[in-house]
């Protein structure tokens, strides 16, 4: 069967993107070890070795390739590619060397900026389970610029095992354009892109998967962050996604990770965005002994579970997407009253 988006082939935009961004990203390697763009193991890290960061870039690149091939030039595509490339530039500078963080944030505020504003992708209305709130300008500007900034920190922040980020970008990629597809809303500008990025970034997962050989580093895991804000933003303003909880429950693992180690790291009184730690939900079945590549796997599925919320929600299934979405929120639960993701659990001392 014959998929179309603007009249290009689904199947081709994934082959030609997966391809682009598998051949990209060894060549992307070798310049990160030219330039030194490399993350240096600590006693907070996973990896033992020097690795090469600056994965983004292949993914940048490759999406940037994808809009040249299969989108059309508009003013919300402009300021797209206006903000994305200052997140992939203020990535590549950190990646080489290290930015402070308000820096950083300066940069997501301006290119968040420059969408809602020159791109006119505002969220102005935010409906859920009968309840709908309207916002008007400036909040509705505002609560725009502060949502896409706090996604692309909160993919960044779980960005700390090999094939974390780009594998949970890809599986909510995947699941918008499924989507689409369900709702024949195949011709949104959020549906291009999303099958934009699911070749790039599937394609970078090969090389990223444990063990890697590369990593995303801020330029990709801000980028990637970046753009899922603004698929969320579109496909909701294009009737995509019929609530702004889709896309939320979709992230729902990045989200509670990043809940948990703010309110974590406010409990023992550290700065929550300063001060790094081996906390996260993967160090916790890292802790487990489970391997690197299980842990990813497991991660995978839970996340896979709450696309599939998101699905049945869209189908107007709403008793079982509530039923599934009620017994992974205790599984959460019981992973934080396992294991020292939120509390610190006092070691029982050996006999």
């Amino acid at each position: 069967m014959d998929l179309l988006v603007n009249g290009h082939n689904v199947w081709v935009i994934l082959l030609v993107t997966f391809l682009t961004s598998f051949i990209l990203t060894p060549i992307v390697r070798l310049i990160a070890i030219h330039v030194n763009a490399l993350d240096i193991p600590n006693k907070r890290k996973i990896h033992n070795k020097p690795m090469p960061r600056l994965g983004g870039l292949a993914i940048f690149l490759t999406f940037m390739l994808g809009y040249m091939l299969y989108a059309r030039e508009s003013t919300i595509m402009l300021s797209i590619l206006m903000g994305g490339f200052l997140i992939v530039l203020c990535g590549m500078i950190d990646d080489i060397n290290p930015l402070k963080a308000k820096y950083k944030f300066l940069v997501q505020l301006i290119a968040a900026s420059t969408v809602c504003i020159y791109g006119n992708i505002v969220l102005n209305e935010i409906s859920a389970f009968g309840i709908n709130l309207y916002f008007t300008a400036p909040w509705a500007q505002i609560i725009t610029i502060l949502f896409m900034v706090a996604v692309m920190n909160i993919m960044n922040l779980i960005d700390g095992i090999d094939g974390l980020t780009s594998g949970i970008s890809t599986i909510y990629f995947v699941t918008i354009a499924i989507i689409a597809f369900i709702l024949n809303q195949m011709g949104g500008l959020d549906v291009i892109l999303s099958l934009i990025m699911a070749g790039a970034s599937l394609g970078f997962l090969v090389h990223n998967f444990p063990p890697a050989s590369i990593f995303l580093g801020d330029t990709g895991s801000y980028f990637l962050g970046y753009i899922i804000s603004i698929i969320a933003l579109l496909g909701y303003k294009a009737t995509t996604l019929t609530s702004i909880v889709i896309p939320i429950a979709i992230l729902a693992i990045p989200i509670f990770d990043t809940a948990s180690a703010i309110i974590r790291r406010l409990l023992k009184h550290k700065n929550p965005f300063t001060n790094p730690d081996r906390e996260h939900l993967h160090h916790q079945l890292l802790k487990m002994k489970f391997s690197p590549r299980t842990t990813v796997l497991i991660i995978y599925l839970i996340t896979i579970l709450f696309s599939i919320v998101s699905i049945l929600f869209v189908l107007h299934n709403q008793k079982v997407s509530m039923i599934i979405y009620v017994v992974l929120m205790i599984v959460l639960l019981i992973i934080v009253m396992k294991t020292d993701i939120l509390f610190e659990h006092k070691k029982k001392d050996k006999k």
